[in-house]
């Protein structure tokens, strides 16, 4: 059975990508195959992402950020990028997303909630889109 591989892509995969593959991962549980890198990955997730994602009923505190390869890249069949720039590695056949999303880092929870709530409403529409659940 195939099972579909989406990679989301941001630079530190401490925000931004960190949600988007747990709303993902929640929506459509084992149907797909969901990832997460960072072209520079921090040491840590976002403090206040995962307040934002837990006040949202998703706990993420688990999760580590972890680095951007190249073999991540040519095992997905989609590539939702989100702010990593030129730093994300293309490769033709792949189909690539690119989300223009504001960075939680530095942000206070009242942002991060509103930039939570954009990524979510993205991932369910992509879910809507791929008819994964």
């Amino acid at each position: 059975m195939f099972v579909l591989t989406v990679l989301f892509v941001c630079v530190h995969n401490a925000g931004r990508s960190q949600m988007a593959a747990a709303y993902l991962q929640h929506l459509a549980g084992r149907s797909i195959d969901v990832r997460s890198a960072g072209s520079a990955p921090g040491e840590v997730i976002n403090p206040i992402v995962l307040v934002a994602m837990k006040e949202d009923g998703i706990d993420i505190s688990k999760n580590v950020p972890k680095l951007l390869t190249h073999e991540a890249v040519e095992v997905a069949d989609i590539v939702i990028t989100m702010g990593c720039g030129d730093a994300c590695p293309y490769y033709a056949g792949k189909r690539y997303i690119d989300w223009k999303v504001e960075d939680p880092a530095g942000q206070d929870l009242k942002t991060v909630i509103k930039i939570r709530n954009e990524i979510r409403r993205r991932v369910q529409e992509l879910v809507q889109e791929l008819d994964i659940i």
